[in-house]
């Protein structure tokens, strides 16, 4: 009798943990130009944008790639593959998004690709994790569409450290506030005619007069951050050279909250969730911002890839909650796609928004 009933009871345990097959295992695949689908898009870009720690702002170009799963107990996860392109604010630059000018190709453009997955509930859109890198249009392509134009030059080539430090000796030798220093050189070019070379660099005001400063190691950044960005030609000429500087000095930013004892710290070793994890647990912790290390900087890089740009995000979730096995794929849910004889046209990519690098 005993074991009788002890096998009733293991039999309702087991009840309830399975899941019939085919109940809400389905993902969708809506157009990547569905308005839903670029909700979640520029949400995650923005995110990116919030977190970027160097180098430009970027935007979004095209969404290649978009699956939704549904989430218990409620929610879906858009699993997205985006492409960005760099634009013309720096990440310091407090100009919305809207309002930044995207980089040309004759500029020598910078693409950024992405891996997303966002969670969307109660219809509101978050972040559960995010990975990209970036790289600059090829010289070939450049030199095909532009013969003249400069291409990107190593950001620590001797000569472009050296055209950063007389322009910003140049503008704090013209200022009559604080005395700036160098944060980073974000871009550099070297211009054939007339020779000179172009840089763009981040600054932040110190505690030091300008005009009194005689030991600038003395000068410490100011606790409420005041930062600028500078864009400056230094030309070569005979006997000596040029500089032309100018700097646009942002608002004073307000102190990062500061982290609290408790608050949780995620490993920067977890992995990427899949999206079995994503489905199968109820339960969200996060996002958990992780802070990656600081990258040195490579002997000829020309830009700040956001692959090491922009801290990344982990999402942790609960052990517990419906079971989801990963096997053969789940039937796909096409909305809005009504059946019909003959080839199913596959609704991504989606459309390009200003140009393909």
């Amino acid at each position: 009798m005993r074991t009788l009933t002890l096998l009733l009871c293991l039999a309702q345990l087991l009840g309830c943990r399975s899941v019939p097959v085919g109940t809400a295992l389905a993902y969708r695949e809506p157009n990547c130009d569905d308005p839903e689908t670029e909700q979640a898009a520029l949400a995650a870009v923005d995110y990116i944008n919030n977190r970027v720690l160097r180098g430009y702002k970027h935007t979004l170009n095209q969404i290649d790639k978009v699956r939704v799963w549904p989430r218990r107990p409620m929610g879906e996860v858009f699993e997205l593959e985006i492409d960005t392109l760099e634009t013309t604010c720096h990440v310091l630059d407090p100009t919305p998004l809207a309002n930044c000018t995207v980089r040309q190709l004759t500029e020598h453009a910078v693409e950024g690709d992405c891996d997303l997955r966002v969670l969307k509930q109660d219809g509101q859109f978050s972040v559960l994790f995010a990975k990209c890198d970036s790289s600059p249009d090829s010289a070939e392509d450049v030199r095909r569409l532009c013969p003249g134009c400069p291409l990107l030059a190593p950001l620590n080539d001797t000569k472009v450290v050296h055209a950063v430090d007389v322009a910003l000796t140049a503008f704090n030798a013209q200022s009559n506030g604080s005395y700036f220093q160098l944060v980073e050189i974000s871009r550099a070019q070297f211009v054939p005619l007339p020779q000179s070379t172009y840089v763009e660099f981040a600054v932040a005001a110190t505690d030091c007069a300008a005009k009194d400063v005689t030991d600038p190691a003395k000068c410490n950044l100011l606790a409420e951050k005041q930062n600028g960005f500078c864009k400056a030609t230094l030309m070569e000429k005979v006997g000596g050279e040029d500089v032309a500087v100018t700097c646009t000095v942002f608002q004073t930013q307000p102190l990062p909250p500061q982290p609290q004892p408790g608050d949780a710290v995620a490993d920067p070793a977890v992995p990427a969730p899949s999206p079995a994890n994503l489905l199968a647990d109820p339960l969200l912790v996060g996002p958990v911002v992780v802070a990656l290390p600081e990258a040195p900087l490579p002997g000829h890089r020309a830009h700040y890839d956001l692959r090491h740009a922009f801290a990344g995000v982990a999402s942790v979730e609960s052990a517990s909650g419906e079971a989801f096995h990963v096997g053969k794929a789940p039937k796909v849910v096409q909305p809005n796609v009504a059946v019909a004889a003959g080839p199913l046209v596959h609704p991504c990519p989606g459309r390009i928004r200003y140009f393909k690098v």
